[in-house]
């Protein structure tokens, strides 16, 4: 079936760095802040604006409250009965947003949607924000009285790895070393200005505790208030918009493949699924194949870099041989090679990823989608990669129960 394309205009993201709460700010100024920046970025008007839809795991949680789509109708005059939505995946919230807006688009209802996609987490202690997060596990089998759930979840992926191919956590520490040391080039990432090395990254300790298994804090993603606003738009408004700011049409990036696909909540489901199967989570597998159909890819060579969820060192590593870098089991291959590094083969997390950018857990999808974006369109700064045209990025919800993939490029 042949549909209309979709363009990304750019966007705007806060710094990663901030501590709203500690600034005493509500979840709509972060929202109106990245809204905000986004019009300076991209030059779109308010009255360009005929929908808004918003990524948001848990503000009814974290910060009280809910109905996050209309604070938009707030931030211009123009908007007052804007229609608004909220979608909700987990970690997957704001790439929802955006599959959805894209839909919305190919069905021609409206030529320029915003998706802003925005947490707020630091208003809790890590314990209580550890257990809201196990709300996106299902949360009476696998998170109710477990402390810091999602490590644990997670650490048992690695196990999982370990158990069919072997597993050397050195390789996991090599991926929180990378990333820490991508993000110092990045400036709205958590951690540019932390020291990490592979020496801290490999050691247990005062510096560098264990959450629980093999899963250190090196291993894991930051807790991150943040929020990102981007556009998606018709080929009719992109076009307009091309001539409006002097720019062709032909490089302004185009969603070429997306992937979506929904797994058994439980972890322990997923791995019995993936009995036989080389793949140890075939339905991250099933998204990133679908999006490389889309986009006319045969495998994740025509790739020139990779945004992947890296929530922990474990999901990076599933990630390198689910995208095809190498074959299953082996992704350590990818990391010794230095395949996943800047200057490697395919970089993968350039802009430090989710350990070492930070993950405001409703706004990871558009984050990646805007950094994807600036790759291709040579706007990365310190941590472009050089001639990129082509970008993937995966957000996943939960231990991979959602999971959603798009490939976005200029020709």
């Amino acid at each position: 079936m042949t549909t209309s394309p979709v363009y990304i205009l750019g966007g705007y993201q806060t710094d990663f760095a901030r501590n709203w709460a500690r600034e005493n700010k509500h979840i709509s100024a972060m929202m109106r802040e990245a809204y905000e920046g986004s019009l300076v970025t991209t030059k779109i008007e308010p009255t360009d604006i005929q929908a808004a839809f918003i990524g948001n795991f848990a503000g009814e949680l974290y910060c009280m409250q809910g109905h996050l789509g209309a604070f938009f109708v707030d931030f211009d005059p123009c908007f007052k009965g804007l229609p608004t939505s909220r979608f909700e995946g987990a970690c997957a919230s704001s790439a929802l947003a955006a599959l959805s807006a894209m839909a919305h688009i190919q069905a021609g209802h409206y030529d320029c949607i915003a998706v802003i996609g925005a947490e707020l987490m630091k208003t809790v202690s890590p314990a209580k924000g550890g257990d809201y997060l196990g709300t996106a596990a299902w949360y009476e089998r696998e998170s109710a009285g477990v402390e810091f759930p999602f490590p644990k979840l997670f650490g048992r992926l690695g196990d999982v790895y370990e158990d069919r191919y072997g597993l050397d956590d050195t390789h996991l520490a090599r991926i929180a070393a990378i990333n820490y040391a991508n993000a110092k080039r990045n400036p709205n990432a958590q951690t540019r200005d932390w020291y990490m090395s592979m020496d801290h990254a490999c050691r247990r300790g005062q510096y560098n505790t264990t959450v629980t298994g093999r899963i250190k804090v090196t291993d894991c993603s930051q807790v991150t208030d943040g929020a990102v606003c981007l556009y998606l738009a018709s080929q009719q408004f992109a076009a307009e918009y091309a001539r409006r700011t002097a720019r062709p049409l032909d490089q302004i990036p185009r969603i070429l493949g997306w992937g979506h696909t929904t797994a058994p909540i439980e972890f322990a489901a997923k791995v019995a699924d993936s009995e036989g199967n080389p793949y140890v989570l075939p339905w991250t597998r099933k998204a990133i194949t679908d999006a490389c159909a889309r986009a006319g890819m045969a495998d994740c060579w025509s790739l020139d870099v990779i945004e992947t969820h890296d929530c922990f060192t474990t999901s990076e590593y599933m990630a390198i041989d689910h995208f095809g870098l190498t074959e299953p089991g082996r992704s350590w291959q990818a990391i010794e090679e230095g395949v996943i590094e800047m200057g490697g083969k395919l970089p993968v997390n350039p802009s430090g990823g989710l350990i070492g950018g930070g993950h405001p857990v409703g706004a990871t999808g558009a984050r990646q989608l805007l950094d994807a974006y600036k790759q291709v369109t040579a706007a990365a700064g310190d941590y472009q990669v050089e001639g990129a045209r082509k970008a993937a990025t995966l957000n996943i919800g939960g231990t991979a129960t959602t999971n959603v993939v798009f490939i976005i490029g200029v020709p």
